[in-house]
């Protein structure tokens, strides 16, 4: 059996706004992430574990930043373009996980939504994706409020 194992990372920081994007859902918050396209932290650290369970690079890869054509993009592109690229491959996704690092917002409530819509975008059940978070008990840039970062593994198995 033909197992691979992925994980990613993201960070951005704040800047003006009034919320975030993570997980593919809009969070009402007193700032915004900063990013080329709409730097949902969480859905770049689970392309990336697709991509490097691939051996296939990162997003910047398979999206350049230098491209115009994906300043401001709904990150939601990158995920499923790396899920049917497994699928390509000859792999299905057997899992996503991920873990946001921030001190605020609150993930909480906002968690089951965010499976959901992960989940429909790379064509999994929603028990197959799970969304958490943590903080960073205020240290470094999480903890002083200064921006998000996310973890994220993934699983594939060959078909």
């Amino acid at each position: 059996m033909d197992i691979r194992l992925g994980n990613g990372f993201d960070v951005h920081r704040f800047t003006d706004g009034d919320g975030v994007t993570l997980c593919g859902v809009h969070v009402r918050h007193d700032a915004a992430l900063d990013g080329h396209s709409d730097a949902d932290v969480g859905m770049h650290a689970a392309t990336d574990a697709i991509y490097g369970a691939l051996a296939e690079g990162d997003i910047g890869t398979h999206f350049p930043p230098s491209d115009p054509q994906w300043q401001g993009a709904e990150s939601r592109i990158f995920l499923r373009h790396a899920a049917d690229l497994a699928r390509e491959r000859g792999f299905e996704l057997s899992n996503i996980d991920v873990t946001l690092v921030c001190e605020a917002p609150k993930i909480g409530p906002h968690a089951a939504k965010m499976r959901k819509v992960m989940a429909d975008i790379a064509g999994l059940a929603v028990d197959r994706v799970s969304v958490k978070a943590t903080t960073s008990e205020r240290l470094g840039f999480t903890g002083r409020g200064e921006g998000i970062a996310a973890l994220a593994t993934c699983a594939l198995v060959r078909t």
